[in-house]
């Protein structure tokens, strides 16, 4: 567009800035320790990763990277569908659908693509999405792709959902989509209430396991089994707790064949590099063996919760190591962070959108290689900084 003005753009920038939701990128750098990271040239404690096990560095997973990529190369080549699939990334879709006691499995190069191309695909015109109204921005983007009619429902709110469903009895094929454990809230989805609905009405049920893998259910296989409920589609990410990149989708084999025949995202993405996989397979391995990790990350979920909770702090979630500490106002919550970062606590304010207007918080979050020294220069700091803010 040469000679056109680019004047709106900046316009559309200041309007930004004037709320307060003007966001720029920090340099991250690695430390010596995994439970800490350099910032912009600073080391700080980290108290705001999705690394919930502490595998995003561990040496066990970058021999099995660098190990595969001596072996095949750098890159992939290309899709899964022509020069892209490798029996790493065969081995990688049998291991997860083992690891979730799924028939089949499908790998997405991130757990966004996964999302979008699985929502999009499965929901088509005549039939109904209902998701949960504090679902990820990628359910929303898979729901807004599909030609299906998308209805939300309170966050968590069975009535709601009922209601919904009684209304949509009319629709080919119903469809409802949640996470199971919320990333912004730290809360985790009725599914046994969920899952009786659906099958009262006639729906499916997908859940996004994105936040629980790694962490909840036995040995880590995510929110259906800790609730010992069993959903029609699991869809899932290895970048938090798993520590590697990349998304999955475990099912029926008829789902992730149909999957593999109609999800865009899947059919025109480039494939993982084989040393990601590998990586992948390594930490899957680790998650299993090692269940010390797990237990030894809730230990210290519930210890720093309590002290939160024992300091006043409105605090939500309950089980999971997110720690969603509501400030409201965008401008006091990017205050809080920044008396944190003073104390080295990097806790980045969380602001909308991606967040409700007046539910600016500080997600905290804890992970496995945190020490009891750790939660303790966390929890005073905290306590310091709610004080001055007259937040509690």
């Amino acid at each position: 567009m040469i000679g056109q003005s680019y004047k709106w753009l900046e316009q559309e920038v200041d309007l930004v800035k004037e709320k307060g939701l003007y966001r720029q990128l920090r340099t991250i750098s690695p430390s010596d320790s995994s439970n800490k990271a350099n910032v912009d040239g600073v080391e700080y404690l980290m108290a705001s990763s999705n690394n919930y096990l502490g595998l995003a560095a561990d040496k066990r997973l970058v021999d099995a990277a660098i190990t595969a990529m001596k072996k095949y190369g750098i890159g992939s080549t290309g899709s899964r569908l022509t020069t892209g699939n490798t029996n790493l990334h065969e081995k990688l879709e049998k291991r997860i659908a083992d690891f979730k006691k799924d028939e089949a499995a499908i790998v997405f190069s991130s757990g966004y693509l996964a999302n979008i191309g699985t929502v999009s695909s499965l929901a088509g015109k005549g039939d109904v999405i209902l998701s949960d109204q504090l679902n990820h921005a990628s359910i929303i983007d898979g729901c807004r792709l599909s030609q299906a009619k998308s209805m939300v429902y309170r966050h968590m709110d069975m009535k709601d959902l009922r209601e919904k469903l009684i209304y949509s009895q009319h629709y080919k094929r119903k469809f409802i989509i949640t996470d199971g454990v919320f990333s912004m809230d730290g809360d985790i989805a009725p599914l046994g209430e969920i899952k009786e609905l659906a099958e009262k009405y006639g729906a499916y049920v997908i859940v996004d396991d994105a936040h629980s893998t790694g962490v909840l259910g036995k040995n880590g296989r995510g929110t259906a089994d800790h609730l010992k409920v069993s959903v029609d589609v699991t869809v899932g990410t290895f970048s938090k707790s798993i520590g590697t990149q990349g998304g999955f989708v475990t099912g029926s084999r008829s789902l992730i064949d149909y999957l593999r025949n109609k999800a865009r995202s899947f059919i025109f993405q480039t494939a993982l590099p084989p040393s990601t996989i590998a990586a992948t397979l390594k930490s899957i391995d680790i998650i299993e063996s090692q269940p010390e990790l797990q237990m030894d990350l809730q230990q210290k979920v519930h210890l720093l919760r309590d002290e939160l909770l024992g300091f006043g702090f409105d605090l939500r979630g309950r089980e999971t190591p997110i720690f969603p500490i509501i400030i409201g106002e965008t401008n006091k919550a990017m205050d809080f962070s920044k008396r944190l970062e003073k104390d080295r606590i990097f806790a980045p304010a969380i602001r909308p959108p991606s967040v409700p207007y007046g539910g600016s918080r500080i997600r905290m979050t804890i992970m496995a290689t945190h020490t009891e020294q750790d939660i303790q220069q966390i929890s005073k700091t905290f306590y310091k900084v709610g004080k001055e803010l007259e937040v509690i």
